[in-house]
């Protein structure tokens, strides 16, 4: 790693690029009568992927970016799961027929906050409604603190077959400061307990840059998870946005670590990682060598999307509840962000779409570059653009930014083929943006970079 470089880019704020064009640039010129016509569109034998999300949690952690609030009564998730399985049905209805499903993901706030039935009505109201496949990967996001012996048994007679752990860091130090006081115990039994029950796919999710944290302790979170060997990691960089997440600012900025220092945690966490059996997969995800996720690498099937990275090949995601963002061919739309206006749009039987974007031409060529750029850290420039009815030169010479990361050594340019230098990949998300014709007007509303 080159704290030069770290020092000059990291205080950058960039998307994470699990979609192009970004979040930030949705308009409400796309609304539910739009999606609704994309819907129709969806082609004869297309396959999907569904995206659910739970916008609730028994306490909040602090340095959550979620769209998500706390609720200690069931009765408001119960309600906002029936919503959800009114949701599925009309848009099953507007696609008129059982498409094929391979990946369902339950992301959150907390899934598993749900009673165990209301989860078993859910999933049977997806299977119903979409044909779901018997190899489809289904994960849920789970919070082992709350995690229940009858929860674990629901998820598993569903089947649900990865669970993503949220761990963040076990040091009690930050633990106190982000407000997730989480034991190993709790996590070591949650993880013994799905696997028992079927549930054999497990990540587990970590955090770099929270209040107080040390590379000592980011490697100690490390070695205790290793011992638990999940199949998957995923490391994030804590993203400090407290004008748009007002719970951030019960972190103080004084006890969070700078550029040079969130560096120095995720080379740690990486190479502890690497050293333990682990593949890294692209900027932040870890991998055993036999996991479905290391083989799509090395095969060069990688993709990314709103989970991050990913073995979906699907380019229909079709997202549910409040907040949650689809893709189809067409564009991106998102639902209403607020729960109450969520579920009164589906109590009216309206679809509650708020806002989307038409995709154009020329973001579906600038979207594949991205995406193999973050997948893979280089791009042949003229194999993409040859499928977009395009050519390199005017890619790159619409890209001032490029010229400098190549001076600054972090990109190689032969020919028409890009890639990362491999002290510089920490930066990826710095390549992908020299691609990104949209960057200017949404810096202020992402991460730093490093």
């Amino acid at each position: 790693m080159r704290p030069d470089l770290a020092a000059c880019y990291g205080q950058e704020r960039l998307p994470r690029y699990t979609s192009y064009p970004t979040a930030p640039h949705f308009s409400t010129a796309i609304g539910p009568d739009t999606y609704a016509e994309w819907l129709k569109a969806i082609p004869q034998h297309a396959s999907t992927s569904l995206y659910l999300h739970v916008p609730f949690c028994r306490s909040m952690c602090w340095y959550c970016g979620c769209h998500t609030s706390v609720s200690r009564r069931d009765e408001p998730i119960a309600v906002y799961a029936a919503a959800l399985r009114c949701e599925i049905d009309l848009v099953s209805r507007q696609i008129d027929r059982r498409i094929e499903v391979d990946h369902i993901h339950f992301g959150g706030g907390t899934p598993t906050i749900m009673a165990p039935e209301t989860f078993t009505d859910l999933i049977g109201s997806l299977r119903h409604s979409f044909f779901v496949l018997p190899t489809a990967e289904i994960a849920v996001e789970i919070d082992p603190r709350t995690l229940t012996d009858q929860m674990i048994d629901a998820l598993a007679y569903g089947g649900v077959n990865r669970a993503s752990l949220g761990v963040q860091s076990f040091d009690p130090v930050v633990q106190r400061a982000i407000n997730r006081v989480q034991s190993f115990e709790e996590t070591a039994a949650a993880t013994t307990s799905l696997r028992r029950a079927g549930v054999t796919g497990v990540n587990f999710d970590v955090i770099y840059g929270l209040p107080h944290q040390t590379v000592a302790s980011c490697l100690d979170t490390v070695r205790r998870c290793v011992e638990l060997r999940p199949d998957r990691f995923s490391v994030f960089g804590y993203a400090h946005v407290p004008t748009f997440k007002k719970h951030q600012r019960k972190i103080r900025d004084a006890t969070l670590p700078d550029s040079l220092e969130r560096l120095d945690q995720s080379d740690a966490i990486a190479n502890a990682l690497k050293e333990a059996g682990y593949l890294q997969i692209g900027l932040d995800h870890f991998a055993l060598p036999d996991d479905e996720m290391a083989v799509a690498l090395q095969d060069g099937r990688l993709h990314r999307n709103f989970q991050g990275y990913t073995t979906d090949a699907s380019n229909i995601l079709l997202g549910f509840g409040a907040s949650a963002i689809g893709h189809l061919p067409q564009g991106y739309v998102q639902n209403e962000v607020h729960t109450r206006a969520y579920t009164e749009c589906i109590a009216s039987g309206r679809l509650p779409t708020v806002k989307g974007y038409a995709l154009t031409d020329d973001d579906r060529l600038r979207a594949e570059i991205i995406e193999r750029i973050m997948c893979d850290f280089g791009v042949d420039l003229d194999q993409i653009c040859a499928r977009h009815g395009s050519v390199p030169d005017a890619m790159l010479k619409s890209s001032p930014r490029l010229q400098g990361l190549i001076s600054d050594g972090i990109v190689e340019l032969d020919g028409a083929s890009l890639s990362m230098a491999d002290d510089s990949r920490f930066l990826v998300r710095s390549v992908a943006a020299a691609f990104d014709a949209h960057l200017d007007g949404s810096k202020q509303l992402h991460s730093r970079a490093v």
